[in-house]
C-alpha cells in the first residue's frame, strides 16, 4: 500500500508521481471497506459474498507497492543508504500503523459480542499490551490472543498486509534491488507458478487469508505476497508506458468489475474460482497498474478526485476494521430484531451499514489532514534533516 514519494516524503528532488495510481489505491480501498460490510452477512460461505472477490484487493496493492517501490528507489541507489531508504519506509508507512492500533483499542470493549467470545475475559493490562506490540507490527503471539480469530494483529485485522509489506521491502533493500531483469523474472515466474497452485488447490477456492501465524496462513501470506510485488517491481523496470486516454475511467471501471465479479465455479469446482483469482493476480491487475501508469490527469475536478482519493487509501485501509469489527458485534448482538425481517430492521439495517462506510471515509481523512501528513513532515524533518543518505 505503499505510494510514490511527494514534497514531504524524504527527497528534495522526488520524482513525479503517477496520480492515476493514487486514485486507483484509493477505489480498491473503497472497495475492500464494501466488501468487508458484506461478508459480515456471509455467515462465513465465501460463495455468498456480495462484492465476492473484494479481497484480492490485497493483491492489487502489492503490485501496485512493488511498482512504485522500483519507480521510485531503483535509480537511486548511488546516493542512498539501507538506513535511509528503511527510514523512508518508515515515515510513510508507520505513523498510521500506530493509529490503526490505538483506534483498534479504544473501539474494542465495544465489539463485544458471540462473534468475539474472548473480548469480555480481556484485562485492561493485556489489552495496552497488544496494543504496544501492535506498534512495532511484530506479530502478536497466540497467548495473547484477545479476539478468537487467531489475527497477527488481533486489534487491527488489515496489518497483516504491512507487515508482509514490510518483509517486501527488507527483501528488495537487501537482495532483490541488486538483481537483473533476468534473475527476477526467474523469481517472478517461480512465485507466479507457487501462487497459482496456491489458488487452484485451494480447500476454500480462493487466495484468502494470510492474517495469521499458524503455518499454513503464513505460507498463504508469502504466497500471496511475493509475486505481485515482484511483478510489479520488474513491471517497473521493463515497461514503458505509452499514453492512454481516459486512463483513469477505464482503469476504474476494470477493477470495480473484477473485484466485484460473483463467485466463479460454485462449491462443485472451487479449482475454477482459484483459477479467476490467478487470471487477476498474474495478469488483470498488472495490466491494469500499466494503463493507470499510461494515463495523465486533465481537469481540476479530476485531480482533485485522484488526490482525494489517494490521500484516504492508505488511511482508509489500515484504520476501517476497527469499525468494521464493531459493526460485526452490532449485527451479531441485533440478529432476532434483523431477523425478523421487518421493514424498519431492514431499512435500519440498511443506514447502519452505509454509515459505517461514510464513516471510515470520513475517519481516513480527518487522519490524513490532521495526523498523517503532519507526522510525515515532522518526521522528516527531525530524522532526515537535508535528507540525507
Amino acid at each position: 500500500m505503499s505510494s510514490i514519494n511527494s514534497s514531504f516524503s524524504g527527497f528534495s528532488d522526488s520524482k513525479n508521481h503517477y496520480k492515476i495510481l493514487d486514485g486507483l489505491r484509493g477505489v480498491a480501498a473503497i472497495i475492500v471497506v464494501m466488501f468487508h460490510i458484506m461478508e459480515t452477512f456471509t455467515g462465513g460461505d465465501h460463495t455468498k459474498q456480495i462484492i465476492n472477490h473484494g479481497y484480492l484487493a490485497v493483491d492489487f496493492f502489492f503490485v501496485l507497492s512493488g511498482f512504485v517501490i522500483g519507480y521510485a528507489y531503483d535509480d537511486r541507489w548511488n546516493k542512498m543508504s539501507l538506513k535511509g531508504f528503511f527510514k523512508r519506509r518508515l515515515i510513510r508507512l508507520h505513523p498510521m500503523i500506530i493509529a490503526g492500533m490505538v483506534i483498534g483499542a479504544v473501539l474494542f470493549y465495544f465489539q463485544d459480542s458471540a462473534a468475539y467470545n474472548k473480548i469480555s475475559e480481556v484485562p485492561v493490562w493485556k489489552l495496552v499490551t497488544v496494543m504496544l506490540i501492535g506498534f512495532t507490527l511484530l506479530p502478536v503471539p497466540p497467548s495473547l490472543e484477545i479476539r478468537g480469530w487467531s489475527e497477527m494483529h488481533p486489534l487491527d485485522g488489515p496489518a497483516w498486509s504491512l507487515f508482509f509489506e514490510y518483509i517486501a521491502n527488507i527483501l528488495y533493500a537487501l537482495f532483490i534491488r541488486k538483481f537483473s531483469n533476468k534473475l527476477l523474472s526467474v523469481l517472478v515466474f517461480i512465485a507466479g507458478v507457487a501462487l497459482i497452485h496456491l489458488a487452484v488447490t485451494s480447500p476454500n477456492g480462493d487466495v484468502i487469508g494470510g492474517w495469521s501465524v499458524e503455518p499454513a496462513q503464513l505460507r498463504i501470506g508469502f504466497t500471496r505476497l511475493l509475486y505481485p510485488f515482484f511483478a510489479g517491481l520488474l513491471l517497473s523496470r521493463i515497461a514503458k508506458p505509452s499514453q492512454i486516454k481516459n486512463a483513469f475511467l477505464w482503469c476504474s471501471l476494470l477493477l470495480i468489475l473484477v473485484l466485484a465479479m460473483p463467485r466463479v465455479g460454485g462449491k462443485e469446482h472451487l479449482w475454477m474460482n482459484g483459477l479467476y483469482d490467478s487470471l487477476c493476480i498474474v495478469f488483470i491487475f498488472p495490466v491494469i497498474v500499466f494503463i493507470g501508469a499510461s494515463g495523465g490527469i486533465t481537469g481540476k475536478t479530476s485531480s482533485s478526485l485522484n488526490k482525494f482519493l489517494g490521500d484516504i487509501s492508505y488511511p482508509l485501509y489500515i484504520t476501517h476494521y476497527a469499525i468494521i469489527y464493531t459493526f460485526v458485534g452490532w449485527v451479531v448482538n441485533h440478529q432476532q430484531y434483523l431477523a425478523s425481517g421487518s421493514t424498519e430492521s431492514q431499512t435500519t439495517l440498511i443506514i447502519i451499514s452505509i454509515s459505517v462506510l461514510v464513516s471510515s471515509i470520513v475517519l481516513a481523512y480527518v487522519f490524513v489532514k490532521l495526523y498523517d501528513v503532519p507526522v510525515r513532515k515532522w518526521l522528516t524533518k527531525r530524522l532526515m534533516p537535508n535528507n540525507p543518505n
